[in-house]
């Protein structure tokens, strides 16, 4: 069992906020830890509307941006819209691209590739936009750090308009407008939009500068998408975007690009996708294009029109998925092993990794997986045939990853960013003194380092905190940054029956009182859990989607046999 601290609960305060907005005690217990004692706070937090947005009026440049937008769209200017290759960037490109477009602009819009220039605005990706002959270029979720590209744009004639969430280098940007709330000066009161929310908030601006009516919640699909994969905080406003996106890639009018996805994903018709759902079977997708090739396929998924262009297109990207699992297991492994060697079984500080047999487009999924395994900040880089490395940077949560970066910028040629996750690019002869410098720069970690308890936040009884239902457990979504998953203690379940799922995992059906669910746990078939004995179970609660029925299932953290239980 692994270990675990218990958060102090109140039935009976969980029992009357719960009666008061139509919650079980077990969730409105969960609601008292995160606050929201106060029945409006957490009426507030349970509706989410769209209405409640913050007002967009004291964004730095929004307005110059929309004006000089609408002027283009006006004058029939080509615009080029540009945007990274993760998921943020794609799904911003798409949205800004489909909404200049549906108000009569020419767009020429593309994507970086990792594997020719690199993140950001790189000197490959400009050439390559500037050749459609633009007078005016929207970057998207990239920009704040591309001082010396945006600089040759300019001197070519052409405007720039930055739209990006990272984090902003004190040098002054050479663009004529720059949207992002990190920006010291920007009034904007909620600071944690991705650019995909960021971008919906100029077409929004534009759409008014340009006095049209044209309806943007179609695009909130898209919101969601780029919201969650780029680990932003699910509160505030992206709460509101997201709840409302995640609703949207689960409509029967979806995105052909959409359906597929969910299609792709084995998803069942009329099933509300969660936040997990979209971290866990879209995400990757998504991504995948990007990681191993030219995510220009991603964009075109995202903007196909129908359903037969798009399975054409789905079926290559999972083809592509499929091969970056079998290369990212491979590349973690040997990432690991690296690990033990150079820093033993326990690091105590920041980790760097390294080979040129590292394929450059899945060491962030390495370095997520070896902060999981350690607990502690990592950077993997993959070194290319000339001796450059390409790396990514995880870290535990809590940690100022881009901070340790920045502290380590004379040994790197570049890197950028957030304190989630940040890219870096480095010299090979650099690689030790980088090595040096980023264990110096995470030599204080935080709290969430390997072997931290688990922090539960309900013990589950019958009559005081029953089980929830699925649709109740819905109200609290999305789960993600910011709006953890609940963490949910069964002291004593009886297993009534044990299966084990494709020779690794188990699944078992409990019952709990008078109340049943499933648990299933990942590689977790040879945990002690036999028929008729009694099991203590610790995990997350998600809806049943093959039982359905409002019904939840319990997925396992760990487990232990009760002592002396049995039939």
């Amino acid at each position: 069992m692994r270990p675990y601290s218990l958060r102090p609960s109140d039935p009976m305060a969980a029992a009357e906020l719960g009666r008061a907005v139509g919650l079980p005690a077990s969730l409105a217990q969960v609601l008292l830890h995160r606050g929201l004692s106060r029945h409006d706070d957490a009426r507030e937090f349970l509706s989410a509307q769209l209405s409640g947005l913050t007002l967009p009026e004291a964004m730095a440049d929004r307005a110059l941006a929309a004006d000089r937008l609408a002027r283009a769209i006006r004058a029939g200017e080509q615009i080029a819209v540009f945007g990274d290759y993760d998921v943020d960037g794609t799904t911003s490109a798409t949205i800004l691209t489909g909404i200049l477009e549906a108000l009569g602009g020419r767009v020429n819009v593309q994507v970086g590739n990792r594997f020719d220039g690199g993140y950001g605005l790189s000197d490959a990706a400009l050439t390559r936009l500037l050749a459609c002959s633009p007078t005016l270029l929207v970057t998207c979720d990239c920009g704040s750090s591309d001082h010396e590209r945006i600089e040759r744009a300019v001197q070519a004639g052409v405007d720039v308009i930055v739209v990006d969430h990272h984090l902003v280098p004190e040098q002054r940007l050479p663009a004529l407008a720059f949207l992002n709330p990190h920006r010291p000066e920007c009034g904007f009161g909620y600071k944690g939009l991705a650019s995909a929310g960021l971008v919906l908030s100029l077409g929004a601006a534009v759409r008014a500068a340009l006095g049209a009516a044209l309806d943007l919640r179609s695009w909130l699909d898209l919101v969601a998408l780029g919201t969650i994969a780029d680990v932003a905080p699910l509160d505030g406003d992206n709460r509101r975007l997201v709840r409302a996106g995640l609703a949207r890639l689960a409509a029967a009018d979806a995105r052909p690009g959409v359906a597929v996805l969910r299609e792709l994903a084995r998803v069942r018709g009329n099933t509300l996708l969660s936040a997990v759902d979209v971290s866990f079977r879209l995400t990757p997708r998504l991504n995948a294009a990007g990681r191993m090739g030219d995510p220009a396929l991603t964009l075109e998924l995202l903007r196909a029109t129908t359903l037969q262009q798009a399975r054409q297109i789905g079926a290559r990207i999972e083809q592509i998925n499929d091969e970056r699992k079998a290369i990212e297991r491979a590349v973690t492994d040997e990432a690991i092993a690296q690990v033990l060697t150079v820093y033993g079984e326990q690091p105590k500080t920041g980790v760097v990794v390294a080979s040129a047999s590292f394929h450059r487009g899945v060491v962030g999924i390495s370095a997520a997986r070896l902060v999981e395994r350690f607990g502690v900040p990592v950077v993997v880089v993959a070194f290319d045939a000339a001796g450059v490395g390409h790396g990514s940077a995880r870290a535990p949560a809590g940690f100022a990853l881009y901070d340790a970066l920045a502290a380590c910028s004379q040994q790197l040629e570049r890197f950028g960013g957030h304190q989630a996750a940040a890219g870096v690019t480095l010299a090979e002869p650099k690689l030790d003194a980088f090595r040096a410098a980023f264990a110096q720069a995470a030599a204080i970690l935080p709290q969430a380092a390997a072997g931290a308890q688990e922090l539960v936040d309900v013990r589950l009884e019958p009559g005081v905190f029953d089980i929830p239902g699925a649709r109740e457990l819905g109200l609290l979504e999305p789960f993600g940054e910011g709006n953890d998953e609940p963490v949910f203690l069964l002291p004593q379940a009886r297993v009534i029956s044990r299966n084990v799922v494709g020779s690794t995992h188990l699944k078992l059906q409990l019952r709990v009182g008078k109340q049943s669910l499933t648990a299933f746990g990942f590689n977790l078939a040879d945990a002690a859990a036999a028929e008729g004995t009694d099991i203590t179970a610790l995990g997350t609660l998600r809806p049943d989607t093959w039982a359905g029925h409002d019904r939840v299932e319990l997925r396992l953290v760990s487990l232990e046999p009760v002592s002396g239980s049995g039939s």
